[in-house]
């Protein structure tokens, strides 16, 4: 390289400092040479001298190095001051120095770490990126970052170069550096210093953040030249990253959180009623009509949307003031567009079978070779001299050579501390025994301890010596030892698990240690405490025991068959199982390992490894007494704090045996400055625990290149395989040299996936490099079986689960025969289904093949197997390439977890990591769009969910590793809180039924013969005839004006109460008669010719809350002729959302004054009204708060009953406005209905509690009470939010037999009054009296909420029977209405898939995808209802789904628009059936439902045809062909997380939203996303594209407790909802 002039110290500060970490970066291996000497040309560059005089690039590097060591001397002088100032218990500067550093060795947990993959990794990025989309950022409110990156923040901001001393007594094995009681302390040491908006290339983007000063390493000198060995290439992938993360900038998509309306939360649901932006309410079906936008500039629905061309759509959106939220929906889009990898074959079937996993592709690789034969180990030839039995071994070592010592542990300064000889080991041996047997449970009350019994062992992992005094006392005495790990923190995950097991095994008692016994939590009377999950033990401490007399002997062994121990292992459910282990199969499994590891007596061996069970039991515990072997064990406390400990321990004791797991040996490399003092000449057999993890290889080959010049041998490394349930499955002879001995293959990846072996090419970007795990022990045969179905020998190239027969292996899981005898005696059938023998093999759980020579590989295991649409992966494989991706700016290495879940019939991976905490989103969320890529390249597979979680959040096992099944659990529950999620649903599920086609070509008549030709009855019904249902003396035939009615009920009855308002203390706050009515209707009459001067006709806007001015002040308007539209107020806190649909509909209704009262006039005319309304532009406002007294001299009376009487405006939740014009005859005529229908007669008391401004509420507040004379009570709902049982009460207090209520009011007494029923009925409120409690709505009856309300309020004497619904719409008010004498409604369950293909399929209750539905009451007198196919208006055949349609006398006539194109809209008032009854004219009330004939009889005799209503058609979603009604989706998505208050679903350009209210704390609001994808993809097979998350109250909800989906939809599309977090699905 060229060399370049520069003087270092002329440089600006910020470059220099760039350049000392640049030197850092290169020192450390975090860079390559090559990627150092680019960079640091590109820095200096700008300051290069043209001058032929060079200074060397040498002194250049002393210059940087010279300064970076100045200022690390200057940090570690500060850091000595804090640490001396410590206090006494601090450790000495040095000490910590070095601990710190060595801790952040063994942080980073490089066990899966591979060269190979991570070029491979990197090659695959650079070809990815070239064609990859942008990917739209999630959007997240600025409080959810959670708070280690804001604490974090701060103390970047506070602690510039000081740090922390922290206290490294853990006892845990744990790859993360935090302690959650420490968190805060931690975050100096959690990272890495480095900057979290450079990248490893310390190149910053413009608007990243600003590059982190040098200053804030927490390195010691010592550690400023770290190479490590191998780990170059891993960062020669930061390069290519660097570049492409630059050539194409991540422009940050907008953010959609940044918004100040708040206004959606003010008020409480009840009251935002109307909350219409102007801009969303569409009048008519012109669908846009905004006081901002001119009509025309918005595509006017989603069919235009979809005919519009993409660029039509983006620049409609860029154009729109909806361009923020609207811009990341299409870059989702773009993203989407993507073709996927291959085409899939798509079909739909009705049946259950309408998903299938994708074909097995036809290339697909498949087993070529023979079949295979059993291969057996070596014979198992018993040297002659080994003991009898392990008893044996404790009493020969322990007399003849009682001196020598078994066990030493070193403490936590490495020093060889605690010894325990063999003649110890005997003695103590013994004294437990007999303990065991004589003194324990002498106490009353105890149970006492026989052989046989099992025993809890509870030691910790820092106390090898109790342990095995206590095990060998427990085999002498005959009792079986269950060695489990010690219930400390509630942080240890799996701990229920262990507490079932114990339950499961019968145990009493546990065995402990006296230091372990005193830091166990205790009850204040001084006994430990019984742990959650776990059975009550008493607790025996092993320590401090009388002697037992001198002629006691140990009992005789029974049998050599019964149970020696019992080892706990996990299943792969995540359940906590026993495997047993017999006295046999303990003495020959030692046996075997001494025949293949060659041990001999008096040998050393160091252990690091956890010593209660797998591999550290085997050969630390029980090989060694066996053979009289010397074990130094290292616990991991110290390992953590010095990782060369047990390499020191192999020089300084010569060690010949050396036990450890490959993150052992890295952490080894990585502590180079003990280099210089290891010899490994003695070293025999390096024996590698975990060598049957793929990964292994690495980490040995890494080793070997380092340590081969202090003497380690190749021969010695010896990588073996074991599981819980066949114990030790295959180890590497050491010493043996020769092809046979060891071997390695490089595999190709894809064809592992398929389950076949391929020899791969060394450079291929899919090979996986494997290395043996040794042979088949000796002894012992081992043969490969199929993972799936029947155990079926593999062939010879298949990779399949290993299974052994040997006479060691376990027995059986204890207690559970079924489980058993499919792990542990298999036997392996030939292709031709014939057993091989009549030997049992044991399933071992590995994966893998045999190679020659009896070599074993393997390839993975069963518990980490995930099969996705046929292929197999291996949750190591994905770690690996996980890790390949530059992770160490973002994630800890050693705190991932992988699995599988099962989402539609499919396994789908997830993958969640720990974030580091100085780690930003942006930059997190660029590494996971990387990971997707690396792992979609590498193994051909999509992540489905990849999620990071705040430091220290993930569940650990008790040795400090990550608790795979609690972390699964937790995440499947909803209780993980990741601080970053994203999930790729649209690249993993290709197994979604095809989209649906439909046929045009099917006429109606087609239709109409194929029904009469299968005898099917057509669907209509009707109510009763009016004919028949006449009684003398009914006024309705008199008078055919309401008008008429009231004057005759003021002269004939003048002082019947009509009407009561209560208040919110169920208290009277106005009382009305018939006559008092009359008088102020007419007095509201003259103000309205006198002072208004209105003329017959006009229409005029009443605004009122609900109350008795409402009432009068209607008829003051027919008095005078004025045809009256009812509004709902302006809510006072929340006028700017609720005023424009007031001005609206003021406008609209073309009305020429409003009536109103003296608060309304005065909000109407305030600032804050004003800035929403200009107040000149109200027509005139008449107070009627001060009438004059003057009597009106002429009632006006229509000329004929079909002029209009009054107009009823609504805002339907797609948020269109619709008025109806609503005669005089239909008025009196749905009256009538009612009244014959709920038998209202003048004595009657009716309690109604609902919202009065349109649709059957409005008629019942105002005018039935003036038709039938009954009387009326009001409670206006706002009384209810302050007094929830207001209403019941008033019921009660009147002993009312008919109420009517709405969903909003249901609702706020079932929620309001869920605790306090009790208190109700002992206050004696008994709503026994009641026979009808109706619902007033235009939707789908809510089973859930009429059921809950049912049940709740049963125990006040509520009949069942009672609570039902009504179902009204805009063409005919009222259709249904559960009346007095109508049977019981009838509910019946429909499939969910039938019916988004527009089928009624009735299945059983309990039915997957069934769905409940309720008759939505009984048809009102004089209603005709028929079903028809709403395309082709052709008549539905019975239990058929279609339109309803309806033909009554009190029909609406028609919709009163200002865009008046009544040709659209007189097809909804006046339709015509094609086929059936052609004659009738109908109105289309827009809602889908069918008629189903029941079994149940009428009062008339007739048998009842019950009418169910599915759900408005202006509200399905039309996806992939089907029909989907909202409610049923967000149904769904309410049951997926008990954190869900509310849901809403809308789409937009074809993605489905889904907007979920979180009842918890932010942190919890990502837990949602995968919920709710998950929930949405299984139930009805759709992808969620966005996922909103918001706060209580955020969705709209008008008055009848409808959602306003449209309003929300604008909502969000403006940006004004304010989220808690958005989440693109990719």
């Amino acid at each position: 390289m060229a060399d370049i002039d520069v003087d270092i110290t002329s440089l600006p500060e910020d470059v220099q400092e760039k350049l000392a970490e640049l030197d850092l970066e290169l020192s450390e291996g975090d860079i390559t040479q090559k990627g150092y000497e680019k960079k640091r040309n590109r820095l200096l560059e700008p300051y290069r001298k043209n001058e032929s005089g060079k200074t060397s690039y040498n002194r250049i590097q002393v210059l940087t190095s010279a300064k970076f060591s100045g200022e690390v001397n200057e940090r570690n002088m500060r850091f000595l001051s804090a640490a001396s100032s410590a206090g006494p218990s601090a450790p000495s500067p040095s000490t910590a120095a070095q601990r710190r550093a060595h801790r952040r060795l063994t942080r980073e947990d490089n066990r899966y770490h591979s060269e190979i993959r991570t070029e491979a990794v990197m090659q695959a990025l650079a070809m990815q990126n070239k064609k990859v989309p942008v990917m739209p950022l999630p959007s997240k409110r600025t409080s959810v970052n959670y708070h280690g990156q804001q604490q974090h923040q701060q103390q970047r901001r506070e602690t510039h170069g000081t740090y922390y001393s922290i206290d490294s007594s853990t006892d845990d094995d744990d790859d993360s550096v935090f302690d959650e009681e420490n968190s805060q302390n931690d975050f100096a040491r959690g990272n890495r210093g480095r900057d979290s908006g450079t990248s490893s290339s310390s190149y910053t983007d413009a608007g990243a953040s600003p590059v982190h000063k040098g200053t804030d390493r927490p390195y010691s000198v010592a550690y400023a030249n770290i190479s490590i060995p191998g780990n170059t290439a891993r960062h020669a992938l930061a390069d290519v990253m660097q570049n492409t993360r630059h050539s194409q900038h991540y422009s940050q998509p907008p953010d959609v959180t940044s918004n100040a309306s708040k206004s959606m939360r003010g008020a409480d649901r009840v009251n935002r009623y109307g909350q219409a932006h102007a801009s969303s309410i569409r009048v008519g079906s012109t669908q846009l009509s905004t006081f901002e936008e001119e009509p025309g500039n918005l595509p006017t629905g989603l069919s235009e949307l979809q005919s519009m061309d993409d660029a039509a759509i983006v620049n409609w959106i860029i154009n729109s003031r909806h361009g923020k939220v609207s811009a990341k929906i299409q870059q989702l889009l773009n993203t989407l567009k993507r073709p996927k990898r291959k085409p899939l074959r798509e079909f739909f079937i009705d049946e259950d079978e309408a998903l299938e996993t994708p074909p097995i592709d036809p290339n697909a690789p498949k087993p070529e070779g023979a079949e295979l034969t059993p291969v057996a180990g070596e014979q198992l030839c018993i040297p002659s001299g080994l003991p009898k039995s392990l008893e044996a071994a404790v009493q020969r070592y322990g007399s003849s050579t009682y001196k020598a010592n078994a066990i030493t542990v070193l403490d936590q300064n490495g020093k060889p501390t605690y010894n325990l000889t063999y003649g110890k080991l005997l003695s103590r041996t013994y004294k437990i025994a007999y303990n065991l047997l004589n003194k324990v449970g002498q106490k009353s009350g105890e149970i006492g301890i026989k052989s046989g019994d099992r025993v809890a062992l509870v030691y910790p992992n820092n106390d090898p010596i109790s342990f095995s005094c206590a095990f060998y006392g427990c085999i002498l005495a005959g009792v079986v030892p269950v060695p489990v790990e010690v219930p400390l923190t509630k942080r240890d995950a799996g701990g229920l698990g262990i507490g079932f097991l114990l339950g499961n095994l019968n145990v009493n008692w546990a065995l402990t240690s006296e230091a372990c016994n005193k830091a166990l939590p205790k009850t204040p009377n001084g006994e430990v405490i019984i742990f959650k999950g776990w059975p009550k033990l008493n607790w025996f401490v092993t320590e401090n025991m009388g002697k037992p007399p001198k002629d006691w002997q140990p009992p005789p062994r029974v049998a050599d068959n019964i149970a020696a121990y019992v080892e706990y292992t996990t299943s792969k459910d995540g359940s906590t199982v026993g495997v047993t282990v017999a006295q046999s199969t303990m003495l020959c499994h030692c046996r075997t390992l001494t025949v293949a590891c060659n041990y001999t007596e008096g040998e050393v061996m160091v252990c690091v490894l956890d010593f209660k069970r797998d591999v550290g039991l085997w050969h630390g515990i029980l090989c060694s007494v066996f053979n009289g072997m010397h074990v130094i064990f290292i616990p991991y406390s110290l390992m953590k704090v010095d990782p060369a400990s047990w390499m020191k321990m192999v020089t300084k004791y010569k060690a010949a045996v050396a036990v450890v797991k490959s993150r052992d040996m890295h952490w080894g490399l990585l502590a180079q400055k003990d280099h210089k003092d290891v010899n490994f000449n003695t070293l025999r057999m390096l024996l590698v625990a975990d060598g049957a993890n793929p990964w292994s290889l690495t980490s040995c080959d890494s080793f070997l290149s380092v340590f081969q010049s202090k003497g380690l041998k190749p021969e010695s490394i010896c990588p073996c395989a074991g599981s819980c349930e066949a114990l030790t499955v295959s180890v590497r002879r050491p010493g043996k040299t020769g092809s046979t001995t060891s071997g390695r293959g490089i595999l190709s990846m894809q064809g592992l996936s398929f389950g076949v072996v391929r020899v791969d090419s060394e450079n291929s970007l899919t090979s996986l490099t494997l290395q043996d795990c040794g042979q088949v022990m000796p002894g012992a045969v081992m043969v490969v079986i199929k993972t799936e179905g029947l155990p079926y020998l593999c062939k010879t190239d298949e990779v399949g689960e290993l299974c052994v027969y040997a006479g060691y292996t376990g027995g059986s899981y204890w207690g559970l025969q079924g489980l058993s005898s499919n792990t542990f005696q298999v036997q392996p059938l030939r292709s031709d289904g014939r057993p091989i023998g009549d030997k049992m093999f044991v399933r071992t759980g590995l994966l893998g093949f045999l190679g020659p020579g009896g070599l074993v590989f393997v390839c993975g295991s069963k518990e980490g197997l995930m099969t996705v649409s046929g292929r197999r992966h291996n949750t190591d494989d994905i770690i690996a390439t996980v890790l390949a991706v530059e992770p160490m700016k973002f994630i800890y290495r050693g705190r991932i977890a992988v699995f599988s879940i099962n989402v539609l019939k499919d396994e789908r991976i997830v993958i969640i990591a720990e974030q580091r905490p100085d780690c930003s989103e942006e930059e997190s969320f660029q590494w996971m769009s990387r990971v997707l890529q690396a792992v979609d390249s590498i193994h051909q597979v999509g992540v489905y969910c990849l999620a990071l979680v705040p430091p220290n959040y993930l569940p650990k096992t008790p040795l400090g590793g990550i608790h795979l099944y609690e972390t699964k659990a937790k995440f499947l529950d909803g209780c993980l809180h990741p601080a970053n999620v994203l999930m790729c649903p649209h690249t993993c599920v290709t197994n979604l039924p095809k989209p649906r086609e439909h046929h045009p070509d099917v006429t109606p008549s087609a239709v109409h013969v194929g029904n009469i030709v299968q005898g099917m009855r057509l669907a209509w019904a009707q109510g009763r005839e009016f004919l028949n249902c006449e009684e003398d003396g009914d006024q309705g035939k008199k008078h055919q004006f309401l008008t008429e009615i009231l004057r005759w009920r003021s002269q004939s009855n003048p002082d019947h109460i009509v009407f009561t308002l209560l208040n919110s203390k169920v208290q009277p706050a106005l009382v009305m008669t018939c006559s008092q009515l009359h008088k102020k209707a007419e007095r509201i009459g003259c103000l309205l010719m006198e002072k208004g001067r209105l003329n017959t006709g006009d229409h005029v806007a009443l605004v009122y809350p609900p109350g008795l001015d409402l009432v009068t002040a209607f008829y003051g308007c027919l008095f005078v002729g004025c045809v009256p539209v009812t509004i709902r107020p302006p809510h006072p806190q929340n006028v700017a959302t609720t005023l424009p649909t007031v001005r609206m509909i003021v406008e609209v209704s073309k009305s020429v004054a409003i009536l109103t009262n003296n608060p309304i006039v005065k909000l109407l005319k305030s600032k804050e009204a004003g800035a929403v309304v200009d107040p000149k532009t109200w027509p005139q406002l008449l107070d009627t708060d001060d009438l004059g007294k003057k009597k009106l001299s002429v009632v006006y009376r229509a000329p004929t009953p079909e002029m209009l009487c009054y107009l009823d405006f609504s805002v339907s939740t797609t948020g269109m406005l619709a008025g109806v014009k609503m005669s005089h005859a239909a008025a009196t005529a749905l009256c009538r209905s009612q009244k014959l229908q709920c038998e209202l007669y003048p004595s009657r008391d009716v309690a109604l509690c609902l919202d009065p401004y349109c649709g059957l509420g409005f008629v019942l507040w105002c005018l039935s009470s003036i038709y039938s004379g009954h009387h009326s009570i009001l409670i206006p709902p706002s009384e209810v939010e302050a007094n929830p049982a207001v209403w019941l009460t008033a019921v009660h207090n009147y002993k009312t037999r008919d109420t009517f209520c709405s969903y909003g009011v249901m609702e706020l007494c079932t929620k309001g009054l869920g605790t306090s029923t009790a208190a109700l009925k002992a206050r004696g409120i008994n709503l026994s009296c009641v026979r009808t409690c109706c619902v007033i709505a235009e939707e789908r009856p809510r089973i859930q909420l009429t059921t809950s309300f049912t049940k709740l309020f049963a125990n006040l004497g509520l009949a069942p029977r009672a609570v039902s619904t009504s179902f009204g719409c805009r063409v005919c008010i009222g259709v249904a209405l559960q009346g007095a004498s109508s049977p019981e409604p009838s509910t019946v369950y429909v499939d969910l898939r039938a019916l988004r293909n527009d089928r009624v399929t009735l299945v059983e209750k309990g039915s997957p995808h069934s769905l409940c539905l309720r008759e939505s009451g009984k048809l009102l007198p004089g209603v005709k209802v028929v079903i028809a196919n709403p395309e082709t208006k052709g008549q539905c055949a019975d239990s058929h789904l279609g339109e309803i349609w309806v033909s009554s006398p009190h029909n609406a006539t028609g919709y009163y628009s200002i865009y008046g194109d009544e040709s659209l809209h007189n097809d909804h008032f006046d339709s015509k059936l094609a086929t059936g009854d052609i004659h009738t004219s109908y109105a289309r009330t827009g809602f889908l439902g069918f008629i189903r004939r029941t079994e149940l009889t009428q009062s008339d005799g007739e048998r009842h045809d019950a009418i169910f209503v599915v759900g408005s058609l202006d509200e399905t979603i039309m996806l992939r062909g089907m029909r989907y009604h909202p409610i049923d989706i967000e149904n769904s998505v309410l049951r997926c997380h008990r954190k869900i208050c509310e849901c809403a679903v809308f789409t937009w350009t074809n993605l489905l939203v889904v907007v979920v209210e979180l009842d918890g704390n932010e942190n919890e609001a990502l837990d949602l996303v995968p919920l709710v994808t998950n929930v949405v993809l299984e139930e009805h097979y759709l992808i969620v594209g966005v996922v909103v998350v918001v706060d209580p109250g955020v969705i709209p909800i008008n008055s009848r407790g409808e959602k306003q989906r449209m309003h929300l939809r604008d909502g969000f599309l403006a940006d004004q909802l304010d989220p808690i977090y958005v989440a693109y699905n990719m």
